[in-house]
């Protein structure tokens, strides 16, 4: 939807990993080196490590484009916990051997025949094993025997292992793998982007889209970005993906820090970040749970029952927070039988004991009371508490109404836009990464 109202051809930050928003940061550029010197050697094992999110399947992609196809034949192969027997018979079906029915030493002796085939044409073959964390010891054990096939004293099989950072320790911390470590001849493990790499990796991805100029971004945006998401590049694409359709809803050319950290903000609630556990109420003042059912009902997917919000952080990014209702205690003279309630409600220390709603039988001689001891009940207090709760409630459904107007009006543009035909955007400015006109 935001791509059509800030005139992109496409979205610039979706999560599927697609090697044309490729983008080189220093740790990405290293690993492209050791992948190459790797590669040269034309045996062994290369290691490629990172955390969720740090970009390997980007880099696989763009790697795999970047080889000569002419020399190199790529198998690729994503593991999901594979055991032995069934990762040789992956790795024989992306040779075209049918495993059907072969014993091990029948699809082993298959396997050779075919790399040889391959051999023979004069290729090599790489084959990329991702989520090699999931790989079980005896199935990195296959992988290690496959790389002993030779021919012509020439490796007929070279590996790429691509997994989490528990892999890295696994490998470099375990004495079960040692003889697969010593054929390890390059290992990295991709980082975070640096803050000062985050604004050409906008304008990058940007670019890319179709960027005509809008919106543009203030140079705190970018510290904002780098902030909320540490610079993993899957965390950055999906504040900057929200960061852009509020940005659109709200009809902002300039995004600044507030939009950032507002959308941060609601990400984080959507998520349950940083919630209190809701104060305990007292049986009496119910409406109380009516209005957030009708609040949750409008639809907004940034708001959270358990914080209130400007809706969608329209027409600024001020925080609205919920007035709390302490826990209502009735006070009754000790001279009266105290009621039980079929069900107790919990508060958290210091707050009294609930006051039970089951009649109790009168005690035989109940201790004389003074007459200050009888407390009045401050009702009226926590009257007025909520019904000044109440009020910012009914102010917020009117925030969330006007929020939804201004969303269905957007939709109703965005169709209109998209029935006038494809040339809706007038030819792109190209973007220089880092040439913004407000990050000075």
């Amino acid at each position: 939807m935001y791509e059509t109202h800030f005139g992109l051809g496409e979205r610039p930050f979706q999560l599927t990993p697609d090697p044309r928003f490729w983008f080189q940061t220093a740790t990405h550029g290293k690993a492209m080196a050791y992948l190459g010197y790797g590669l040269a050697q034309g045996e062994g094992f290369i290691v490629i490590t990172g955390d969720v999110g740090a970009g390997k399947t980007t880099l696989v992609g763009h790697l795999v484009e970047t080889l000569d196809t002419k020399r190199l034949r790529v198998l690729h192969i994503v593991s999901t916990a594979v055991e032995p027997q069934d990762l040789l018979r992956v790795v024989a079906g992306q040779l075209g051997v049918d495993a059907q029915g072969l014993t091990k030493a029948a699809l082993l002796a298959a396997i050779e025949r075919a790399l040889n085939g391959v051999a023979r044409e004069g290729r090599r073959i790489l084959l990329i094993v991702d989520e090699a964390q999931a790989l079980p010891l005896a199935s990195l054990e296959e992988l290690r025997m496959l790389s002993n096939f030779q021919a012509g004293g020439h490796a007929l099989l070279q590996i790429l292992l691509v997994g989490q950072p528990e892999f890295r320790e696994r490998l470099l911390g375990s004495a079960a793998v040692e003889q697969l470590r010593q054929r390890v001849i390059a290992i990295h493990h991709l980082d975070p982007m640096e803050p000062e790499e985050v604004p050409d990796y906008i304008a990058h991805r940007l670019a890319v889209a179709g960027w005509t100029g809008r919106p543009d971004f203030a140079a705190d945006a970018f510290d904002a970005l780098y902030d909320a998401s540490g610079g993993v590049p899957r965390r950055l694409n999906v504040l900057a993906g929200r960061v852009l359709l509020q940005a659109a809803i709200e009809g902002v050319e300039l995004i600044g820090r507030q939009t950032v950290e507002s959308v941060a903000a609601d990400m984080a609630a959507d998520m349950g970040a940083g919630r209190e556990a809701p104060m305990p109420i007292a049986p009496e003042p119910e409406p109380v749970a009516p209005i957030f059912d009708s609040a949750a009902r409008l639809g907004d997917p940034l708001f959270s029952a358990g914080t209130l919000r400007t809706g969608l952080g329209l027409n600024g990014h001020a925080t609205v927070a919920p007035t709390r209702v302490d826990p209502i205690t009735r006070v009754m003279p000790e001279s009266q039988p105290a009621p039980r309630s079929t069900h107790r409600v919990v508060a958290p220390p210091p707050a009294p004991e609930p006051v039970s709603l089951r009649p109790m039988p009168t005690p035989a001689a109940p201790p004389p009371v003074a007459a200050e001891e009888p407390v009045p009940a401050a009702k009226p207090s926590t009257d007025a508490a909520l019904e000044s709760r109440i009020a910012q409630l009914e102010a917020r459904l009117e925030q969330q109404e006007a929020a939804l107007r201004r969303v269905l009006t957007l939709l109703v543009d965005w169709s209109e836009i998209d029935n006038r035909g494809e040339d809706r955007r007038e030819a792109g400015a190209t973007i220089r990464p880092g040439a913004w006109g407000h990050a000075a």
